[in-house]
């Protein structure tokens, strides 16, 4: 059973059976790690349209870990005693592969896990995202701006998929007094990340290593910031086990970074001999993003400990 205390302040419970699905990607991967290094047992519920196997191949013989092939868009009757919902495609490749599914996949997905916690009356946890910002008219972005999204753009499936869920969770907590967790997850990345998911560290990292030329949309200008997927698993297990914070919490490196300067630091990680290579912008891409993480300093404790380039290194190193 889950301990109660004053809100933000963190309790460590032990010997839990926890479900997580999504638990084959990339930050569900991690995050079983984790759970189980806790001691506790998790259940990895995963179709693998984006999930690797080969993220969970070293937890198959854990006595406590547990795998179901399963689309979490499909009816889910496990007895658990938590929930976490990373269940969806995060980069542009894949989920505007099949933008209907990843729709599907954050409304009914959401849905499914909501009514399996609302009957079992335990916590669930929403990974969400900072694109439920769009592209912000304001800088860094904090929890009570509401965002500028195009609901019709091509984005939008994954944009206001995410939205459409933070909503589900938060009348689930109001209708039924579901106990809720959302983190907005900002740029993350480290070790397991596939390497055609199309997002910008990915690609660098492996243009670089091969030589070839760098490709940076538009001028380049534009700003993300890149926590490391350790710091954000740690985000994520201060959030669920804190209580009673039933709103949305941004986790994510406060410290911003120009994709040119992302380039060339990863060309110089690397000693590669790539260049950069300026190509159009593809639409409705933000051109700033970055984390007002004031929250999770205040009510978890929380905050990145390890750098970008250290970050970047271990990256580079798990190739």
């Amino acid at each position: 059973m889950l301990v109660t205390g004053e809100v933000g302040v963190f309790r460590y419970i032990q010997d839990m059976r926890l479900l997580v699905a999504g638990g084959g990607g990339f930050l569900g991967s991690h995050l079983c790690d984790r759970l189980l290094k806790d001691g506790h047992e998790v259940i990895a519920l995963d179709n693998f349209y984006t999930g690797q196997t080969s993220n969970i191949k070293h937890l198959r013989e854990n006595s406590n870990f547990e795998l179901i092939r399963q689309d979490v868009t499909e009816q889910i009757n496990l007895e658990v005693d938590g929930i976490f919902n990373l269940a969806c495609p995060a980069s542009p490749v894949h989920y505007q592969k099949n933008p209907v599914q990843t729709l599907r996949t954050n409304v009914h997905g959401a849905m499914n896990l909501l009514e399996l916690a609302n009957r079992l009356g335990v916590r669930i946890f929403q990974a969400s995202t900072s694109e439920v910002y769009g592209d912000p008219e304001v800088d860094p972005q904090n929890e009570e701006y509401w965002g500028r999204v195009n609901p019709i753009g091509i984005r939008s499936c994954y944009d206001e998929g995410k939205r459409a869920a933070e909503t589900l969770f938060m009348d689930y907590h109001r209708q039924y007094g579901l106990d809720i967790r959302i983190a907005r997850i900002f740029n993350t990345f480290g070790p397991r990340m596939a390497r055609n998911d199309g997002r910008v560290v990915t690609n660098f990292i492996h243009q670089a290593l091969a030589n070839e030329d760098l490709t940076v949309y538009g001028d380049g200008l534009q700003t993300r910031s890149f926590c490391y997927v350790s710091d954000l698993i740690e985000g994520f297990h201060k959030l669920f086990f804190s209580d009673r914070l039933h709103f949305p919490v941004n986790l994510g490196n406060p410290t911003p970074v120009t994709m040119l300067d992302l380039a060339n630091e990863i060309i110089e990680l690397t000693k590669s001999r790539s260049k950069v290579r300026l190509e159009p912008l593809p639409l409705d891409d933000p051109k700033d993003r970055c984390p007002d993480i004031a929250k999770a300093i205040k009510l978890l404790d929380w905050k990145p400990e390890i750098s970008r380039q250290e970050g970047l290194k271990r990256t580079i190193a798990s190739l």
